[in-house]
């Protein structure tokens, strides 16, 4: 059929309602059409009939039909940009003109005639956005480069009228505003960019992240809580037949769903270049709203009680291979949207002066904590949060909100553990009690002391104990709770709180290991708070008796402790007590519990009072030595050498450390026969002539 014909049999059919099919029909030809058509009035009429034709805007298909009109130009320009380097081949050639044989640049401008004032600003920018897609993405550039400025500008333009208009225009045109800005943003210039209203893009953003179009506010998870059942054996089932997973599925399926990274980097430009800073804060509490919203639907789901490690024993195999990792898909890009917001609130909260005096820079930090620990029960599950925008987010709120102690108190006070909860313990509040002992590590030093052990050390210590087996969560709480106790201890101001503290924590320290923790982690926490109680630190003036105290305790445990060899823990550490990423080992040491405990009291040795320095120098090369297992006794020689010679100690203790090694006696005990000649402390003067040793 001719185009001219052709042409006149689709504008009939826009006037009525078809079915899926037709339409589909209709939509395919229009698209070749724009592509066939040489005359540029028939293209302008084309363009206006479809932006009104009934048969296309009343079928309430809602965003896909704004989808299917941006993929009409964009189809239609690259096959116009195909034809245009085809035709330039015929004509040299000979042969015959494809097409309408009309250039980029007539076309687009006879196209764009058609988006007039019968149509909706809102529809324009679809239209603009499909034509600069398709010749101006995937580096064709196919237009000139002064028609390109034009198509940009005319984008900014139409999207700014619609931005305005479009609380008048209904929830298709503001989901459709940021569909199509959502694929042109991209392809726009720094200077297009720089004129969008972005007073107005974000709110309309936000709303199409959480809104209907986007994660529904959440609710589809009540909605897949309502159809988990339960399977033989207390498994808990949620096959893909239900109608939540379905709907779950569509939801996915959505078109701003399937672009969360590109429409999360729109909004978060707006947060950032927004004129209007009460703009960016309703932003804020809107996203607030939002990850309070998901958090309550996650309580009311069974599946918040399910911990990673026992995943494979709590569900059924079909939700276990094929729901349950489409639902963490979907969550997992709900996090990494909002975060990216997030992000871009928080960055300009460090630039904007109305956001950087104490009560809103304060306000603004506490909200970002708050969404982050509304969505922690997603971050904190198979590493989600490692990413740099995250870690971002948390750690300048953290800073932020640590410079306000009142700010600060209020906000632990807002998270803390219940004393006694009414509600029976479950996976989901034992990660937002990690989050909470996460976050108050970083505030001891600004806190009072009444505060931080109410609010540090009384919620820390509920978890300082363990019964039963260890599982990762379990372990994290664990670990996070020595942090924000040890802490609170390694802040001077606290030193009266530290004196009524430490003992407790060092006996629920050596009840701990080694079934709970490992020997570099008993070792990191007992040389920690044997540096709080030595000199310089004002507890040593306070409690003289302690950190002696504390070293009996030490020794007295090792005589007793086990000699069979301890399982390797993925944190194997250096001798050193370094972190494993630090240290650079051919072989993982071993060690038993009494190698562990003496490793402890050699690690203690830099921090001593000196009047103790030569007396626990001599104990602990007696203990080391009680070590029978010479492999066991072996990196705990090899740590004791390096204390005394790599400059862990300062110059009065290696002094005291150099008199003891040739006059008191320290080379026999530390030797089982005599050393060579050429072992010497470090810093004795030796003849140019002997060989150097490595000791």
């Amino acid at each position: 059929m001719p185009a001219d014909q052709l042409l006149n049999t689709v504008l009939q059919h826009y006037q009525d309602l078809h079915d899926a099919a037709k339409t589909e029909q209709i939509i395919g030809t229009t698209a070749h059409l724009l592509s066939q058509l040489s005359n540029p009035l028939n293209l302008g009429v084309l363009t206006s009939q479809l932006l009104t034709a009934p048969a296309i805007w009343e079928r309430h298909d809602g965003l896909r039909t704004s989808v299917r009109i941006i993929s009409i130009y964009n189809t239609a320009a690259i096959r116009v940009c195909e034809q245009e380097v085809l035709n330039d081949k015929n004509k040299l050639e000979g042969r015959p003109l494809e097409g309408g044989a009309i250039k980029c640049d007539a076309w687009t401008r006879a196209v764009v005639k058609g988006a007039d004032e019968y149509s909706k600003r809102w529809q324009h920018l679809l239209v603009l956005t499909g034509i600069l897609m398709g010749m101006e993405g995937n580096d064709r550039r196919a237009l000139s480069s002064s028609l390109r400025g034009i198509i940009g500008q005319a984008v900014v333009l139409a999207a700014n009228m619609a931005l305005e208009s479009h609380r008048q225009d209904g929830p298709l045109a503001g989901a459709s505003i940021a569909l199509a800005l959502n694929f042109s943003f991209p392809l726009l210039s720094d200077f297009h960019k720089a004129q969008i209203n972005c007073n107005e893009l974000l709110p309309v953003t936000i709303w199409a992240l959480t809104g209907p179009e986007g994660f529904c506010e959440g609710q589809f998870l009540q909605v897949i809580g309502e159809s988990i059942t339960e399977a033989p054996g207390q498994l808990l089932s949620w096959t893909s037949q239900t109608p939540s997973f379905q709907l779950l599925q569509a939801m996915d399926q959505r078109p701003l769903m399937g672009n969360v990274g590109p429409l999360s980097k729109l909004a978060a430009y707006a947060a950032l270049h927004a004129t209007d800073t009460d703009v960016v804060l309703a932003a804020h509490d809107a996203l607030l709203v939002f990850s309070r919203q998901v958090l309550d639907a996650w309580q009311l789901n069974r599946f918040n009680d399910i911990d990673p490690a026992f995943e494979a024993n709590k569900l059924s195999l079909e939700t276990l291979q094929k729901t349950w990792p489409v639902l963490w898909q979907v969550l997992r890009k709900l996090l990494f949207g909002a975060v990216a917001v997030v992000q871009a609130i928080v960055s300009r909260s460090l630039l904007d002066h109305r956001m950087l005096n104490p009560v809103a820079a304060s306000g603004i930090a506490a909200k970002s904590l708050h969404i982050l620990r509304n969505l922690y029960f997603i971050s904190n599950r198979n590493n989600n949060s490692a990413f740099q925008v995250y870690t971002f987010s948390y750690l300048t709120s953290i800073d932020s909100l640590s410079r306000h102690p009142a700010a600060s108190e209020l906000f632990l006070k807002e998270i803390r553990p219940l004393e006694a909860p009414t509600a029976p313990i479950t996976h989901l509040s034992r990660t937002l009690d990690l989050f909470f002992l996460n976050v108050a590590e970083h505030l001891p030093l600004v806190l009072s002391t009444a505060a931080c052990e109410a609010l540090v050390i009384k919620p820390a210590t509920a978890y300082l104990s363990h019964e039963g087996p260890m599982t990762p969560s379990t372990v994290e709480l664990f670990e996070s709770s020595h942090s924000a106790i040890l802490s609170v201890l390694s802040c001077p101001q606290h030193s009266s709180l530290t004196i009524d503290i430490t003992p407790f924590y060092i006996i629920k320290l050596f009840e701990s290991f080694p079934q709970q923790i490992s020997p570099r982690q008993f070792r990191v926490a007992y040389k920690t708070v044997m540096q709080i109680v030595s000199p310089p630190n004002p507890i040593a003036a306070m409690e003289p008796h302690l950190a002696e105290t504390l070293l009996e305790m030490l020794r007295d445990t090792i005589p007793t402790a086990g000699t069979t060899l301890l399982p390797q823990s993925p944190d194997t550490a250096s001798p050193d007590g370094t972190s494993p990423e630090d240290a650079t080992q051919e072989a993982p040491e071993l060690f038993s519990e009494q190698s562990s405990l003496t490793m402890a009291l050699v690690d203690t040795l830099p921090f001593l009072p000196l009047p103790l320095v030569e007396e626990w120098l001599t104990i602990t090369a007696q203990t080391l030595n009680m070590i029978a297992d010479p492999k066991l006794r072996a990196p705990v020689k090899k740590r004791f050498w390096d204390i005394l010679i790599n400059g862990e100690m300062d110059v009065e203790r290696a002094a005291i450390g150099v008199a003891w090694w040739g006059d008191q006696g320290g080379r026999e005990l530390f030797t089982s026969k005599p050393a060579p000649e050429t072992a010497m402390m470090s810093g004795a003067i030796v003849s140019s002539d002997l060989v150097s040793s490595k000791l």
